[in-house]
């Protein structure tokens, strides 16, 4: 399977699912933490790949999203955007309804 397959499966499989630099637990990098953090204070399961131990992921996914740099948050399918873009959306009411939406359809 090649690797922009690999991402659409990921896609496909997960409502809400975050590429980031480590783990939720355990974040690599300032950004990939707020990220993670505004996810977790949803109370919204998410899935997670750490691009950092898939390199041809990390590699492969600017392409697949069209956006440059880690994380990259996509909510149906589609890129939401990094964690500046989550911590706004989160702030402004926006990012919850998103996320309810996505999880409902999925245990549905």
């Amino acid at each position: 399977m090649k690797t922009e397959d690999k991402i659409r499966q990921q896609l496909a499989d997960n409502p809400v699912i975050l590429y980031m630099k480590g783990t939720p637990d355990a974040p690599n990098c300032g950004f990939s933490a707020k990220a993670a953090a505004a996810l977790n204070s949803t109370g919204i399961d998410y899935a997670y790949v750490n691009v950092l131990a898939s390199p041809f992921i990390m590699e492969a996914l600017p392409s697949v999203s069209d956006f440059p740099t880690f994380p990259q948050l996509f909510i149906k399918g589609e890129v939401i955007g990094g964690s500046d873009i989550v911590e706004e959306m989160l702030s402004s009411g926006e990012l919850l309804p998103m996320l309810e939406e996505a999880a409902s359809k999925a245990a549905s």
